[in-house]
């Protein structure tokens, strides 16, 4: 059974970092695309960052590019996403998902259809 496993929220002081893990069972990333996406209270669901496996590239939103960096373990079954210089604005409700597309294509990954999604994973930040 293909599942995904999110893991590694909690609380963290504004300024800290912290890092998310997607972690698969019955299948392996080779040949998927995972993405991060997050729900903060009140707002709809973003798509934060994704990473193909198929040829290792990545793709950030422009509002966390230069403090989120998405990576994946060699053994392609668990996905990293490193939140450095946490803000308020990251407070959410974290998800990954993975689908076999064979890139992030730019950011039209964060609005196409997936198919396995783990269970959310808290982060609040505190100030």
């Amino acid at each position: 059974e293909v599942q995904l496993q999110a893991s590694g929220g909690g609380s963290v002081q504004a300024g800290g970092s912290l890092t998310l893990s997607c972690t698969a069972s019955g299948f392996t990333f080779d040949d998927y695309t995972v993405t991060w996406f997050r729900q903060a209270p009140g707002k709809e669901r973003e798509g934060v960052s994704c990473f193909s496996a198929s040829d290792a590239t990545t793709k950030y939103a422009d509002s966390v590019k230069r403090r989120f960096t998405i990576t994946s373990d060699n053994a392609k079954t668990t996905v990293y996403l490193q939140i450095d210089s946490v803000e308020s604005e990251d407070t959410a409700v974290y998800y990954c998902a993975a689908d076999t597309y064979r890139q992030c294509r730019e950011g039209l990954v964060f609005f196409l259809p997936f198919t396995h999604w783990g269970h959310g994973t808290l982060v609040t930040v505190s100030s």
